[in-house]
């Protein structure tokens, strides 16, 4: 009660503070009532920010993980002038994520504000220690410095100064753009003292003020000194400047270590500039700047500018990790390593990795017991996104407690310990992350096989450890060879061959996957160990288990032959479905065409050969040929005057023509790579030439598009664009998935599949993305900019992928990245389940599953032309064994015999003229075709 109401006080008093100075209570003027609007307004935005602060606190309450929720409360109990709850917001937020140079200074100046006593400036000092340590800021270390001068009254005023000015050198004093400015405040501040420190004009100095004046004089000099040689900008105006104070000649050691200090400058000077005009985050920018200085080797210097580059990219899994291992493993100074770990795992909590290394670096630097178990409990509750995480982070506390126990003892305090985080560790992974993940991360039970060799090997409790193998068969490994024989090799090597041979027995009669492997193993037992019954009773055994797996296996066989007849006689009945359906439409059209030969012999002949393009995609051509279709169509019911009999053939002749005329495309080979192959056109493209040019000059000189045509003349949907340049090809494609005419086009990059088979075209990732989120069930009207002011609200969207089909219509799927892990992951924990113009959304961290890769055809390409693509029905035998017969060669009533592009036609006496129909064959006629060849 005490403490509530010391707090309520508190708000009290700050309420009081932040009365304006025309509230009544205050003594000012009242408002007049022309204010009476403005004033309601007003209370109208502080009720909002209320609930909005009270709604942000119930979400924290929730979740406290939720970076952007405090963030946002901060920003509003800012804005209302809320301190005590100010404070401690930012505390909260401080105690779980390290703090930006922002926030930071934003606290810092609010408090300094406040402080007006000498207890409250050591709480000042106490937050700015704890700033610094966050991370390492010049910004904040200058503040800290100049802060500090403010109490150079006190006693050890100066030399605490001075204390925090070395300490900032010593963080960012190599700075090289940013170092400059403590430099010269530590001599702006010295040079103060000297001023003070002058005897008064006309006096004579004592010997005491002499030699402080002296001391003072060094003490500049030194400072001089040594910023000159460190590479900063504006080198040469510290030197011009140093000359300029100094009353004796510059010592020939700092002009040498000055030149130097500028040639290693000119080598920053790059990698400074490529930072300065970078975009956010700069990472190939800073790690390009990390390899120089791990080359020239300067411990500090490196150590510097990982924490530049952390500063700007503090939720980078990855760089934190470069970073630790480098501390680990070169400077091994423990309160540098143990600081940079924790704020990895401050900024990071959800990468396993590096938990494992700060409680390997805690354990290699001899922290004690208790911090170490304070700090995996902390791992358990970081939020880990996969169910393996949590097996991989009890595994690394588990080895830990082992390398703790002395086994030469039967028993132990660590002992028991272990032992009970194993049990630990098996009903954490069956209860809570299972509840959570709907799987336990562990099915081959790794942590009980890894208990039972420490029960076997360590401890010699075989019985301990058989039961611990009886559980793990019982959670659905029995079926696995490789299990089995892993027990058999625990017991071959610490238990008896009486439980080796039993272990055996179990295994032929439960495994599953490879039971020859498992049989094979319990005869060579036998063999060498066992008498004549167990010989016997070894073989019996084996012979009537493979028995039943091989009846197992000609059963399975069987049912599967009888399904696939299934399906072979399904497809037969749908194929002759097709048959019968194409037989009475093509009976229809010749009588169709008898009675137009009966009206007009040459245009019932014309109307015949056009009838089945007629059927295709219609492009401009084809067009054309509809037309003229329509004309004969005139003639014959008498809509149209005798006074133009011959259009119709002119026209015909005409189209024929254009069509026949055009030449094959052909592909040099050789100039693949300033080619790029266009796909995915709209077949109804004006002229794909003129259209595609004036989408690729952009890019660069187009030397040729050569679209390919169908030997009808009609547009096939793809092209060749070929550049004068290679630069102009690379950045093609670019504009890839740019929509022309409705449909996304498909630019990629030219290559003969024939030489590269297994070359894939795919220009997103195929593995984990833990920044990037999978979004499905969404609606088929929902646009980017919808999903994107819904994406938002839980982070920083980079970028929104709607997923479409070849023809450009949304199929109801997304792809969101967020700027890093954290945000991705809490906006997976809001919006899953979320309902989006009345449809439930599913959403889940970006893991497409693996592509399944396709078998290679045995044949070449030539054997799958090498039959009539007739005896396949009309649909031929699928999507991968097309035919290259050109279809409208194929519906012809009486083809002409032909080789070409290796490939056979009908003979004319197959003719649909003729009244006896072709056999249809099955899959078996076929295959006994071929045999006979």
């Amino acid at each position: 009660m005490a403490a509530a109401g010391a707090e309520a006080a508190a708000v009290a008093a700050e309420e009081e503070k932040r009365l304006p100075e025309g509230d009544p209570e205050s003594g000012g003027d009242s408002e007049d009532e022309g204010d009476s609007d403005s004033s309601g307004d007003g209370e109208d935005e502080e009720k909002e920010n209320e609930a909005e602060i009270q709604r942000l606190e119930e979400q924290l309450s929730i979740n406290a993980f939720d970076y952007n929720c405090h963030l946002d409360l901060i920003k509003l109990l800012r804005q209302e002038g809320e301190l005590v709850k100010l404070r401690r917001a930012r505390q909260k937020m401080s105690e779980l994520f390290p703090l930006t140079e922002e926030i930071w200074l934003d606290w810092l100046k609010d408090e300094i504000k406040m402080a007006s006593e000498s207890s409250e400036r050591e709480k000042v000092y106490e937050l700015f220690e704890r700033a610094v340590k966050d991370y390492i800021c010049p910004e904040i270390w200058l503040e800290y410095a100049q802060y500090s001068i403010g109490g150079i009254g006190q006693e050890g005023g100066i030399e605490k100064v001075r204390s925090i000015f070395e300490r900032a050198l010593t963080a960012v004093g190599l700075h090289v753009t940013k170092g400059t400015a403590l430099w010269e405040a530590y001599r702006e501040f010295e040079n103060a003292i000297l001023e003070t420190a002058q005897p008064a004009p006309g006096s004579v100095p004592s010997p005491e003020q002499q030699q402080m004046l002296c001391s003072q004089l060094e003490k500049i000099h030194t400072l001089f000194r040594r910023q000159l040689g460190i590479p900063l900008l504006d080198m040469e105006a510290s030197y011009a400047e140093y000359e300029e104070w100094s009353e004796d000649p510059i010592p020939e050691t700092v002009i040498k270590n000055y030149k130097k200090a500028l040639q290693q400058l000119e080598k920053c000077k790059p990698y400074e500039e490529a930072l300065l005009g970078a975009e956010t985050p700069k990472l190939a920018e800073y790690q390009a700047y990390i390899d120089f200085e791990m080359k020239a080797g300067d411990p500090a210097r490196i150590q510097l500018i990982y924490e530049r580059a952390l500063a700007e990219n503090c939720l980078v899994p990855d760089l934190w990790a470069r970073y630790n291992q480098y501390l680990d493993r070169q400077l091994r100074v423990k309160e540098l390593v143990l600081s940079a770990h924790d704020r990895a795992v401050r900024n990071c909590p959800w990468t396993v990795g590096l938990w494992i290394r700060y409680l390997l670096a805690m354990e290699r630097h001899r922290v004690d017991h208790g911090s170490i178990s304070e700090m995996f409990e902390k791992a358990l509750n970081a939020g880990f996104i996969q169910a393996t995480d949590y097996v991989e982070i009890w595994q690394a506390y588990l080895d830990y407690l082992r390398r703790r126990v002395d086994f030469t003892q039967d028993s132990s305090k660590e002992l028991e310990e272990l032992r009970s985080a194993f049990a630990r560790a098996v009903e954490y992974l069956k209860q809570e992350v299972e509840e959570r993940f709907s799987e336990s991360g562990d099915p081959s039970c790794t942590i009980m096989q890894n208990w039972a060799r420490v029960e076997a090997r360590l401890c010699n409790n075989m019985q301990k450890a058989r039961e611990l193998w009886d559980n793990i068969m019982t959670k659905g490994n029995a079926k696995y060879a490789n299990m089995w024989l892993e027990y058999y090799n625990l017991e071959r090597a610490h238990g008896d061959t009486q439980h080796c041979r039993k272990a055996l027995h179990r295994a032929v009669q439960c495994t599953s996957d490879y039971p020859e492997h498992v049989c094979e193993v319990l005869l060579t037992l036998e063999r060498i160990e066992g008498t004549l019954e167990d010989w016997d009773a070894a073989v019996q055994k084996t012979e009537n288990r493979l028995a039943r797996v091989n009846e197992q296996r000609a059963k399975a066989a069987e049912k599967e032959a009888a399904l696939a007849k299934q399906e072979e006689e399904k497809a037969e009945q749908r194929k002759q479905a097709r048959a019968e359906k194409k037989a009475s439409k093509k009976a229809k059209k010749n009588r169709i065409g008898d009675k137009r030969k009966a009206d007009d012999d040459d245009e019932g002949e014309w109307g015949q050969e056009e009838e089945q393009p007629s059927k295709r995609h219609k492009g401009d051509g084809d067009g054309l040929l509809l037309e003229e279709h329509m004309e004969v169509e005139t003639g014959l019911f008498g809509r149209s005057g005798p006074e133009k009999p011959d259009r119709p053939a002119n026209q015909k002749e005409k189209a024929s023509t254009s069509r026949k005329d055009i030449p094959k495309v052909l592909h040099d080979s050789s100039k693949d790579n300033v080619t790029v192959f266009v796909s995915n056109l709209s077949y109804n493209m004006a002229d794909p030439e003129v259209k595609l040019k004036e989408l690729f000059e952009s890019c660069g000189e187009v030397a040729e598009i050569r679209p390919v045509f169908s030997n009808k003349g009609a547009f096939r949907g793809y092209c060749y664009v070929e550049f004068k340049e290679e630069k102009s090809a690379l950045q093609a494609l670019g504009l890839d998935r740019k929509v022309v005419e409705g449909r996304p086009m498909f630019v990629s990059p030219c290559v003969d599949k024939n030489k590269n088979p297994d070359f894939k075209v795919f220009r997103y990732s195929t593995t984990l993305e833990k920044h990037k989120l999978f979004i499905s069930g969404l609606p088929f009207s929902c646009t980017k900019e919808e999903l994107e002011d819904v994406c938002k609200a839980h982070g920083n969207v980079k970028d929104i992928r709607l997923v479409t089909n070849r023809a450009g219509k949304p199929k109801g799927l997304a792809y969101v990245e967020y700027e890093n892990e954290a945000q991705a992951s809490q906006a997976v924990l809001k919006m899953d389940g979320l309902t989006v113009k009345e449809h439930v959304i599913k959403v889940a961290i970006s893991n497409p599953p693996l592509r399944k890769l396709p078998d290679k055809p045995e044949a070449g390409r030539a054997s799958q032309f090498a039959v009539p693509r007739q005896v396949y029905g009309a649909r031929g035998k699928g999507r991968t064994q097309l035919s290259m017969m050109p279809r409208a060669l194929q519906r012809q009533s009486n083809p002409v015999a032909k080789a070409e592009n290796g490939m056979v036609q009908n003979s004319p006496a197959t003719s649909s003229e003729s009244p006896e129909e072709p056999k249809k064959m099955s899959n078996a006629d076929f295959a006994k075709m071929l045999l006979k060849k």
